[in-house]
């Protein structure tokens, strides 16, 4: 399982882009993990599913509302991530206006989730392999701190302890 000073796994993520421009055009783009996170500081959380209850209630929500909060802390993207395809979370940014405020990142196939070690097995749920919920600071692609929730919590994970954390590293 990913921990604390482990570099980010390879692979790739994918996000739908609504406006083309930058090398991007519209629909879903491919992004390398690793080249992404270089150089950066990258709040990156995970969630079980698009649209699922305490995801749309909870978690995206509040790092949309301290997405600036966040930036002035340091970091400087956000990332949201999950066994969905960028189809889905690209209309779930939509919805939640997320739109310059956090990066909806489709790992549709599951292969980062499953290289994190971080995965949910929601199969009886009707629901497959997914992620668990969790949020982690990057710097330069190394993991500074990681929040890994248990099983059907929302405790530890939300952008209020990931903005704590931010602050203390910049400290």
């Amino acid at each position: 399982m990913l921990k604390v000073g482990d570099s980010l796994p390879q692979g790739t993520l994918y996000e739908f882009i609504e406006v083309e421009g930058n090398g991007c055009s519209l629909g879903p783009n491919a992004f390398d993990i690793r080249k992404e996170a270089a150089g950066k500081t990258v709040a990156i959380f995970a969630v079980p599913g698009a649209f699922t209850p305490t995801c749309s209630a909870q978690h995206l929500p509040g790092y949309i509302a301290n997405a600036e909060a966040l930036r002035a802390a340091g970091v400087d993207e956000i990332w949201c991530v999950s066994v969905n395809d960028a189809f889905v979370m690209g209309a779930w940014g939509r919805e939640h206006k997320a739109a310059g405020k956090v990066r909806m990142m489709a790992d549709g196939s599951g292969d980062f989730t499953r290289a994190t070690g971080l995965t949910l097995d929601l199969g009886a749920r009707g629901l497959g392999q997914r992620s668990q919920r969790y949020s982690m600071l990057v710097v330069d692609g190394v993991v500074r701190t990681l929040n890994v929730e248990a099983p059907g919590k929302f405790e530890v994970s939300g952008a209020e302890r990931l903005l704590e954390q931010a602050g203390q590293l910049a400290a």
